[in-house]
């Protein structure tokens, strides 16, 4: 029997670089940028960056389970942002740029558990790790000129310094893992 592709919601600072890492992926099938965690219905970006919906940027992630795991995820998502700064990615500051994982089931729950303590343990980071870990609610897709902003802005003064850097580190870490172009 086959396992029909499955969910995962992550926060990791500001969705465009977190959405550029994710999309190359093998297994990924689908990267929305966009935003959860919070108490307010149909927020819109600048709602978000003032700070006062309690969301986060995050994305959104439909991937094929039998190819790349949530697990597989999870070790991409600790090594490509600073997971021990709360509230705070390089120069982007705010509880919307926190790390975050927003499980959909019980299963995603305790691998993001026993991920988050084994990747505090092994020393990666010299700082504890901040992530919050907690239950899926809502999820809100961010406007149509959040998406694939990187692919589509590659030439963006904020792309070339902060995204393109992170994406070179990204490949080179992460080779194996990256769709067959």
């Amino acid at each position: 029997m086959l396992k029909k592709d499955e969910m995962a919601t992550l926060g990791a600072g500001c969705f465009w670089c977190v959405e550029a890492v994710f999309q190359e992926l093998n297994g990924v099938k689908r990267v929305v940028s966009g935003y959860a965690g919070g108490a307010v219905a149909n927020p819109t970006y600048a709602q978000i960056c003032a700070g006062k919906t309690g969301h986060a940027e995050v994305i959104q992630v439909t991937f094929d389970p039998m190819v790349i795991t949530f697990a597989d995820l999870l070790a991409v998502f600790w090594r490509t942002h600073d997971p021990t700064t709360l509230n705070r990615q390089g120069a982007d500051v705010g509880t919307q740029y926190r790390s975050a994982i927003f499980y959909h089931d019980k299963a995603q729950k305790v691998t993001a558990e026993r991920s988050k303590a084994e990747t505090d343990a092994s020393g990666l980071w010299p700082d504890p790790i901040v992530t919050e870990i907690t239950p899926f609610d809502h999820f809100y897709a961010a406007e149509s000129y959040h998406q694939d902003y990187y692919r589509q802005n590659a030439t963006q003064p904020y792309c070339r310094m902060v995204i393109d850097p992170k994406m070179r580190k990204f490949r080179a870490v992460f080779a194996d893992k990256l769709k067959k172009v």
